[in-house]
């Protein structure tokens, strides 16, 4: 196995992340981004948006050819590189730092996070001043959106720190096995990834996390002086219930 990819300049997300991370299929779909930016350009009424880890662009791109002033912040300069490569992601204004403390001129009408990366801010502190950040870039009115997972604490038996979300054999021997690792005292959980290779040698990732349950994070919003407008289950708008995987959570600024 490999050893962990971490890089001090681009942390978790350095060049050998960033040079698969548009692959084809998954998040990157057609059917899975543009819900997504259809609901962003709905919230945005207009107004500049702000993506807090902009990553590659995978969604500040199509919300830019849509025709909205986009800006993002990203920490990883690879991943940054990307970005203007995209249709319209030559129209997204990038700014290298980190989302907890990095501001960028203007006032928005939004600022979003999507895809769990909040949980890649593994401190409760360092995830309030995330919150507090985006309220400090949002006009009067304007909205916070944030896109996490749900905590799979409720598949865990008495005893067991980990869940496994997929097995995916591959061909001639090869596969995937993706993990994640509670430790339910610090709400710390790292998320593994085993892949093998026919032949090869293998690849092991593991990248640490925090999770915060929604109640926690309307706290946050409102030390930021937010409060919840909005909470869905998906980007289709869904309804919010005790067996949501994951939670689409706007909240307004005062």
């Amino acid at each position: 196995m490999n050893p962990q990819e971490f890089d001090p300049a681009d942390g978790w997300f350095a060049e050998s992340v960033a040079a698969g991370y548009d692959s084809p299929g998954g998040a990157n779909a057609p059917e899975v981004v543009t819900p997504v930016v259809d609901v962003l350009q709905d919230l945005a009424s207009g107004g500049p948006v702000l993506e807090f880890a902009v990553g590659t662009g995978r969604i500040a791109a199509p919300l830019a050819a849509r025709g909205l002033e986009v800006s993002g912040i990203e920490l990883s300069r690879a991943m940054a590189a990307r970005v203007a490569s995209k249709p319209g992601g030559d129209r997204v204004e990038v700014t290298i730092g980190d989302m907890t403390t990095t501001r960028v001129a203007g006032q928005f009408s939004l600022v979003y996070l999507v895809f769990n990366t909040i949980s890649n801010v593994t401190t409760q502190d360092g995830q309030v001043e995330v919150f507090c950040n985006a309220a400090a870039h949002l006009r009067p009115g304007g909205l916070f959106l944030v896109e996490v997972g749900v905590p799979s604490l409720r598949r865990l038996p008495p005893g067991q720190d980990t869940v496994p979300f997929e097995v995916a054999p591959g061909p001639d021997g090869g596969g995937y096995v993706g993990f994640d690792q509670y430790d339910v005292v610090t709400q710390q959980f790292t998320s593994n990834h085993v892949t093998v290779a026919p032949g090869g040698p293998g690849r092991f990732r593991r990248v640490p996390f925090r999770y915060a349950w929604p109640a926690e994070m309307d706290l946050m919003a409102r030390i930021a002086g937010m409060r919840l407008k909005y909470r869905w289950a998906d980007w289709d708008r869904s309804q919010f219930r005790a067996e949501s995987t994951k939670h689409v959570s706007v909240w307004q600024k005062h």
